[in-house]
């Protein structure tokens, strides 16, 4: 299971938010809260967060705060000298400029969080039961394109909204993408 963090303020405003260490919003706690209530009952042989804060602090209101471990391979995309910036902003610089072709100045390639998530992957696959992966949009979205096996520029084909749900799993010997971007627990 694949969960995005709740809301922050560089959420609401569309900035790159990667390595900067901000707190949820209220709205964003909520989110969390609304998590817990809709993981109640399940059981992870592995729970593993990025260690900052927005998707720590989504992990304990989750209820998964007693067996997560951080990360640092689920930290989000580092993005370089671009971290606090909108894509619109950057355009103005860089007319289509694209996160996922171009990758940012003094930060990570689309391949570089590919990396990344795929020492993740390889440590799930070796847990013996559910596992449950608190990160971010970028990473998150990257790595379920390596899950099924695309490559980590495929991502961008993955809308994910903060406090966003995702099932990865098998049908069969195929990894596959069971559900994603589950959003319903917000609406109570």
């Amino acid at each position: 299971m694949a969960v995005r963090h709740g809301e922050t303020a560089w959420t609401v405003t569309g900035q790159h938010t990667g390595r900067t260490d901000i707190p949820l919003t209220e709205a964003g706690r909520r989110q969390g809260v609304r998590l817990a209530e809709r993981l109640r009952g399940r059981s992870f042989a592995m729970v593993l967060s990025s260690p900052l804060a927005r998707a720590w602090d989504t992990a304990g209101l989750a209820g998964l705060a007693e067996q997560a471990e951080p990360s640092d391979d689920l930290m989000e995309w580092d993005y370089g000298d671009y971290e606090g910036r909108r894509t619109v902003d950057i355009r103005k610089e860089r007319p289509g400029w694209s996160l996922w072709d171009d990758g940012v100045p003094n930060g990570e390639t689309a391949e570089d969080v590919g990396r990344r998530v795929d020492r993740v992957i390889a440590g799930v696959r070796q847990a013996e039961g559910d596992a449950a992966l608190v990160s971010h949009g970028h990473l998150l979205r990257v790595l379920a394109a390596r899950w099924v096996g695309l490559p980590p520029t495929d991502g961008r084909r993955l809308a994910l909204a903060p406090g966003g749900l995702s099932v990865l799993g098998w049908e069969r010997e195929a990894p596959v993408i069971v559900q994603w971007n589950d959003v319903w627990h917000q609406a109570g």
